[in-house]
This record gives C-alpha cells, structure tokens and sequence, in this order.
C-alpha cells in the first residue's frame, strides 16, 4: 500500500482508468500508470465490487483516488456507504464524493467515518452557467463540509470558461481540483499547475481516455512538473488545434534554454471573445494558425510592417513594458528561405513561375515572399474574389480553382501548395495536379507539416521534382517565434534535431 498526502505545493499528476474494466486490467494499468509517470491512479468506485476493491487496495503499487458518482436518489444508500467505509478502511489515499452525498452524509453524523482518506467534495455541474450567478456561494458550501481538498468539473463550451477555472485556483484558500473537460478545455489541465490547481489528469498510453493527453505527454511534452505560478504562457490560436506538434517542439526547446514557459494548444471559435477575456500578462505570446492569420490583425494593437504588408499574422506577442499586443508574421521568411536552399541555385526564385494554390494566410505569406524574391506568381483559391484580390496586391495573376487540374506550368516553374489539404487526419487528399503536369515542376512545395511527407509531395518526389515539406517552413518560422517569444536567439539545431525524432 502506497500513501500520499496534500500539502501546499502538491503537484500530482493523476491517470484516470477508464471504467468498466476487470480487476487484472485495473491493477495493469496501474502499473502501467506509474512506469509512465504518474503520481497516483483515479479508479471509478461505482464500477468496482468490493471483493474487487479489496484485491486493488490490497495490491496497489500507486496511491489511489476513488471516485464515487452514484445514480443519486437522495440519500446515500447503506451499500453505497459500506463501500465507502471499505475502502477507507483498506487504506484509500482519496476518496472523492459528490457535494450532494457529503452533505447528507454530514446531516447523517456519517462523514467523519471516512477520514482517514483524505476527501475531495466535488461539483459536476451541466454548464458554465451554473457558476456565473455567484461563484463564492458555492465554494463556501464546499469549504464548509471541512474537506481535504474541492473539486470543480464543467464541459467547457468556449475556451473563455476555462478562465474561471483559473481564477477559482488562484483565489482558492483551500486544495482545489479546478477543470474543464473537452477540447476547448484542454487548457485547463496544462496549466492547472500554474494557477495553483492540486491535479493534472491524464490517461494510460494504449488505454486512453477521451480528452486527456497521456500521463507521458504531460511529464515529457509539456514537462508539467516544471510549471509554477511564474511559468509563461504561450499557445497556439487555431480551429481545430489538435493536428498541431507545435507543444511536441516549443515545450523542450524552452526546458531546453532555461526559459520557465508552456506553449498550450488553444481551441478558439471566437477572437474578439479570446482576446477580451486573456488579457494577463501571464499570457504572453500566441502562434495564430487555421483560420485566424488574416482576422487576428484586427486585435493587434501595432502590427509589423511586414505583417502588415501580407495581410496575415502568424505571431502574436504581448509586449512586456505596456501590454500591447503585436503582430508578426514568421511565415513568410521561413517558407520562402525553406525553398530557396532547397534548389541551391544563385537565382532561387528570380524569374520563375510560382504556382501557389491557396489565398488564405499562409498563401498570402508564401505570393509576397515570392513576388520579393522576382518570381512570377499565378493564383488559385476556391474563393476567386480571395485570390484575386491577393493577385492584386502582387502584381500576380488570379485564376478558377476549378481550373488548376488543366493547368499547365511554365518548365521548372515552382507549386506551392498553402490549402491544408493532406493535413492529418485527411492523408489520402491533395490538390487536384494531375500527375504528369508534377514532371513540370523544378520543386513542390507543401505547407502541411502533419504528416512531414503529404501525399502531394510523394507523387511530386516520384514524378523527379525537389520536394520541400512545410516541417521545413514550420522549423524556421517556429525558430523565429521562439526569438520573438523570448528574446533570445534560437537553438535551432536543437530544435531541428526534435522535429527529426518526433515529427
């Protein structure tokens, strides 16, 4: 039997097992747990006889948290309280009770049975709304039940919720679980260290659950462990957001240079309410991915020169003397720099035809860069008005979507693929480029990343052209943001050597 207990820098990270799930399984993956870092398991009581219950407590290599969520009828029935006294009795370090069953175990002169283990009072409440009216009420009815530790857990219907939950751990006099579940709540699990949160929750590599990274992911990706109340926030501004490794490259490279930050991945719906709600300097700098490059330059408060140019923002950083937010654009450099090296030529780009399909952010990076650079750029985009009105702005000509599958290159002329077609989880698509029109192109460049070879790029490859994965561009532009984020100058052969191993 394993003990822990709580004290005011607890930082655990908890694996949730999922339920439903044999006594074998339950004391594998608890073992499993431990070999990949986690301080303590949480295990579904009302899904565990107490024969069962008896061979796990007996046998656990890990301290445990019991949850006990129970079909409520209003009261605690004499079977539900017999486990709980069990598994007290068998030495469980967490108990973990709905407000509603504490309460009547209290009125019942029953709670103080239970506290050898240390009690966690929980709140599951249906929607954020719940606590909007006053908050304070009902953390005070959850102090008052005189627990270890009280624990709040909403579905996240907007990231901006999951500010709440911040806000409840950094005012919290007592132990507190604070989090959001979903993908818009993500957050709160990553950064519930910083705010003063008891738990991070994670799941078994091999036998997930819905929702949480791995136990591995957050001590080696995300390096949990290091996070405190002066840790930087930095993240990732996208919809959707789960395709991006951007956590897998930025998290190390900060361990690595002695810098106390976490790059999170931020699943926004809307930017007027982001940006109105995380306005701390806690949150110091964002990468602005799918489909925010363009918008986002409305809440900027100075945009650079060359951002301002393009038309889209990549990077965004909070200055530190006055707040403000400021945009960049990384993009474009990098892809264009990405290219350039690849055809070891002195003339790169100068006087070639640049095929780029895709009038979006990344598309609008990619038409200045080569228009800078002497090349000659054609456009396709879906949206025709899009993509003329980038040709505009670059003396470039603008052409039907439609038309691209007819479209014959200039010899050695360059494609650009700046769309996320091919993206993962999408593998099997690309732009529509017949295959013997890919034997014109000197080189194919595509802005996907995930996975590092598209298949765009393998039939480019096959068909003699130099191939240039966005992983290339995501490198460089990353570097570029690391700089701006910390003002520091890059590692970048530490960072390229991570993108080799993870990407």
């Amino acid at each position: 039997m394993v003990r822990v207990g709580v004290s005011d820098n607890s930082r655990l990270i908890c694996a949730a097992l999922p339920p439903d799930q044999s006594v074998d399984q339950l004391l594998n993956g608890m073992h499993q747990a431990m070999a990949q870092g986690a301080d303590l398991v949480q295990i579904a009581l009302d899904c565990v006889s107490d024969s069962d219950l008896t061979i796990l407590l007996r046998n656990n290599p890990i301290p445990v948290v019991l949850v006990s969520r129970p079909k409520w009828e209003g009261r605690v029935c004499k079977s539900h309280l017999q486990s709980l006294l069990l598994a007290k009795d068998l030495g469980a370090d967490y108990i973990d009770l709905e407000l509603k069953a504490a309460s009547a175990l209290i009125k019942e002169d029953k709670f103080h049975q239970l506290k050898s283990s240390k009690i966690i009072v929980s709140t599951y409440l249906d929607s954020f709304t719940a606590l909007l009216e006053d908050p304070s009420l009902l953390v005070a009815e959850m102090k008052s039940t005189e627990a270890d530790v009280i624990k709040f857990v909403w579905e996240a219907a907007n990231i901006t919720e999951v500010a709440t939950a911040f806000d409840l751990l950094s005012n919290s006099q007592v132990p507190m679980i604070a989090h959001c579940t979903g993908e818009r709540g993500l957050i709160s699990q990553l950064l519930s260290f910083k705010f003063g949160g008891l738990f991070a929750y994670g799941s078994i590599e091999g036998n997930t659950v819905p929702g949480l990274p791995s136990v591995a992911i957050l001590r080696q990706a995300y390096g949990l462990k290091n996070i405190n109340k002066g840790t930087q926030v930095f993240g990732l501004i996208s919809k959707p957001v789960s395709h991006s490794k951007g956590p897998l490259l930025h998290n190390p490279t900060f361990r690595h240079a002695g810098y106390n930050g976490i790059y999170v991945p931020m699943f926004v719906d809307n930017l007027k309410e982001f940006f109105s709600v995380y306005t701390s300097p806690d949150f110091a700098g964002f990468s602005v991915g799918i489909p925010y490059k363009e918008a986002v330059i409305d809440f900027c408060d100075e945009v650079h020169p060359v951002a301002q140019s393009i038309g889209a923002v990549n990077t965004v950083v909070r200055r530190r003397d006055d707040g403000k937010l400021v945009g960049y654009n990384t993009d474009c450099e990098a892809a264009i720099v990405a290219m350039e090296d690849a055809l070891k030529s002195t003339d790169g780009l100068n006087g070639k035809q640049f095929v780029l399909v895709g009038a979006g952010g990344a598309g609008r990076a990619l038409a200045f860069g080569a228009k800078i650079r002497g090349a000659r750029v054609v456009i396709f985009d879906i949206d025709l008005g899009r993509a003329k009105s980038l040709a505009a702005a670059v003396s470039a000509e603008a052409l039907p979507f439609d038309d691209l599958l007819a479209f014959r290159p200039e010899k050695d002329a360059i494609l650009a693929n700046a769309t996320p077609l091919g993206m993962h989880p999408h593998v099997e698509r690309r732009i529509p480029v017949l295959p013997e029109t890919l034997r014109d192109y000197k080189l194919v460049f595509d802005a996907v990343y995930n996975p590092r070879k598209t298949r765009l790029l393998k039939e480019a490859e096959a068909a003699g052209a130099i191939v240039v994965s966005g992983v290339e561009m995501f490198l460089r532009q990353a570097a570029a943001q690391f700089s701006l984020f910390t003002g520091n100058k890059a590692p970048e052969d530490f960072m390229r050597g991570i993108i080799m191993e993870k990407f």
